[in-house]
């Protein structure tokens, strides 16, 4: 009798990357806001027709009168918020990175990073967490803001990420972006003495033969990475990135120093994210160092079931561990 394959599946539109039996917090970015704004009356919530699938329907349902639904108006949306911002409100501003990025461009350079105001873009569906086509995969969105000047970019790993980071961004003087991570969200930090700081990179494990420079949910992987392939002997250090921009350079710099190899891992085309911004690092330091990428492809994405399309794309733990030995 000839075995069956199990058949992946995962809703096209909103998929959870979480393994099976994973502990996850629901909701951790519209928790996390809702609970900062019974402290900080000036903080309000802004989205373009994605309240219930950018979780912050949370806050919505918390605080209904500071909350401000600008229906499938992506530019009206940054506009909106660039004008609370003026009279003193701190906007957090949530739509899908893709119209955030792509179709809200000039309003979020213009009139929010130019005069430096304090709005907090929030992108949910970043990279590949969608099932959907190039039309809702944001493969690139972190490439298409990092030139803009004075823009912070937060790229979080789990729950414990996305929780920590929202009160450090409504404290920020200027313009933030975060990669949302959304639904059910893997909780994995905690159990690694872990606190966010904006700006700064962690160490989250020790090794002496490979070193992985990890942002977003791909440091979850890298952490279960590197705990499997101590089990082929290997010494696998990780090194969490939350902060694309300000890069926090200095500790970079300083753990790529010795002969280990460097593999960056990012849930982001190897186009103008997480590698270019290490390689730059090391090259404008004159540092000589390879950096092995782990990213997408410099194409657009096939649609179908999530767990497939990481397969496919080379995100899984099983990929990351096959490019680490084929490295070696």
């Amino acid at each position: 009798m000839t075995a069956t394959k199990k058949r992946l599946t995962t809703s096209a539109m909103i998929a959870s990357f979480a393994d099976e039996g994973q502990r996850t917090t629901r909701a951790p970015f519209g928790r996390a806001l809702a609970e900062l704004a019974e402290q900080r009356p000036e903080i309000v919530g802004l989205s373009a027709d994605l309240a219930k699938y950018t979780d912050i329907h949370v806050f919505r349902d918390a605080h209904p009168d500071r909350f401000f639904q600008l229906g499938m108006a992506e530019q009206a949306l940054l506009g909106a918020a660039a004008g609370m911002a003026e009279v003193g409100l701190v906007p957090f501003a949530s739509t899908y990175s893709v119209f955030a990025t792509r179709r809200a461009y000039d309003f979020l350079c213009l009139d929010i990073a130019e005069p430096g105001l304090n709005v907090n873009v929030v992108g949910g569906l970043p990279g590949l967490t969608t099932g959907y086509g190039p039309s809702h995969q944001a493969t690139e969105d972190i490439a298409i803001l990092r030139g803009m000047p004075g823009l912070t970019i937060v790229d979080p790993c789990d729950s414990v990420d996305i929780e920590q980071a929202v009160p450090e961004l409504a404290a920020a003087p200027g313009p933030t972006y975060l990669r949302l991570l959304r639904g059910a969200v893997p909780t994995v930090l905690d159990e690694y003495d872990y606190r966010f700081e904006l700006g700064k990179a962690a160490e989250l494990r020790t090794g002496r033969d490979v070193l992985l420079i990890s942002t977003g949910l791909m440091t979850m992987r890298a952490l279960q990475a590197a705990e499997q392939l101590a089990g082929d002997g290997l010494d696998v250090a990780v090194l969490h990135v939350p902060t694309i921009k300000p890069l926090d350079t200095e500790r970079i710099l300083r753990e790529v120093a010795g002969d280990r190899l460097v593999v960056t891992l990012e849930n982001h085309t190897v186009v103008g994210g997480l590698a270019e911004s290490v390689a730059s690092a090391l090259a404008f330091s004159g540092t000589a160092k390879r950096v092995v990428p782990i990213g997408l492809p410099d194409e657009f994405l096939a649609a179908g079931a999530l767990p497939t399309l990481h397969d496919r794309y080379g995100l899984s733990v099983d990929s990351i561990k096959a490019r680490v030995r084929a490295e070696l």
